[in-house]
C-alpha cells in the first residue's frame, strides 16, 4: 500500500510543523486526528479540509462534525472521504481549518509518495515534529483585582506625594490653631456686621422716621 507524507504547518506559526505518513486508502478523518495527536489538541471540534492550489486558495471542502448549513449543501464528510480520491498533484495542497469557533488554520502539503509501507508501523505515523504547538485555547482573560491599599499607594505615587509635605501641612494647621481669637476674629462678629448693613450700605436703624419728622414729611400721600 502506498503512503502519503504530508507536511502540516500552522499558518500563523510557520516555525511549527509536523510530517505525517498515512496510507493512501485512509480518510481525512484519520489525518485530522493524527494532526491533533501531534499537537496535543482535542480533535472533536467542527473542522474542514479544502482542496487548495499553490496560493492556498480554498476549493472543494471536506468537513468534520458539520453544521446544518453544510449538511444541506451535501459537503463530503471526512470519515467517508479517502485521501487518494483528492490527490491530483505530486505536491497536492490542502487548506485546513480546525475548530470554527476558535480556529487554527493550517497548510497541508504532500511532500512525497512512498511506495511501500512498513508492516511494523501503525499509520498514520508522525515522522518529524518541529516546534511546540500553541495552546489550544490561548490565555483566558483574568483581570487582576487590586486591593484598596494598592489603589491608595498608586494614587500617592501618581501625585508624586512626598512625606515631607505632610509635615508642612501639619505646621500650617498648628499655626492656625495657635492664632489668638482677637487677631483671627470671630464668625459671630462678622455676621453681626453684615446684618447691620443692607445692600445700599445703610444700617437697619438709621432712624429714617426721625428725619421725616424734622422735615415735616408724612407718609400719607
Amino acid at each position: 500500500m502506498a503512503l502519503y507524507r504530508f507536511r502540516v504547518t500552522f499558518e500563523d506559526y510557520d516555525d511549527v510543523s509536523r510530517d505525517i505518513d498515512i496510507k493512501s486508502n485512509q480518510t481525512f478523518e484519520d489525518l485530522h486526528k493524527a494532526i491533533h495527536q501531534s499537537t496535543g489538541y482535542k480533535s472533536e471540534y467542527p473542522s474542514s479540509f479544502y482542496v487548495s492550489n499553490d496560493q492556498w486558495m480554498k476549493g472543494d471542502e471536506i468537513t468534520y462534525m458539520p453544521n446544518q448549513k453544510r449538511i444541506d449543501r451535501n459537503i463530503p464528510l471526512m470519515e467517508k472521504a479517502k485521501l487518494s480520491n483528492y490527490i491530483d498533484d505530486p505536491h497536492q495542497k490542502f487548506y485546513y481549518t480546525f475548530n470554527f469557533d476558535r480556529p487554527f488554520d493550517f497548510h497541508v502539503e504532500l511532500m512525497k509518495i512512498i511506495l511501500d509501507e512498513d508492516p511494523a508501523v501503525t499509520y498514520p505515523n508522525v515522522v518529524r515534529s518541529v516546534g511546540e504547538a500553541p495552546k489550544q485555547f490561548g490565555n483566558v482573560f483574568n483581570p487582576t483585582v487590586v486591593s484598596s491599599a494598592d489603589e491608595d499607594f498608586d494614587f500617592l505615587n501618581e501625585m508624586q506625594f512626598n512625606p515631607e509635605d505632610a509635615e508642612d501641612f501639619s505646621e500650617v494647621t498648628d499655626a492656625d490653631e495657635s492664632t489668638p481669637k482677637h487677631l483671627s476674629g470671630s464668625d459671630d462678629e462678622h455676621e453681626e456686621e453684615e446684618t447691620e448693613e443692607d445692600e445700599f450700605g445703610f444700617g437697619d436703624d438709621d432712624n429714617f422716621e426721625e428725619d421725616d419728622r424734622r422735615s415735616g414729611r408724612s407718609d400719607d400721600y
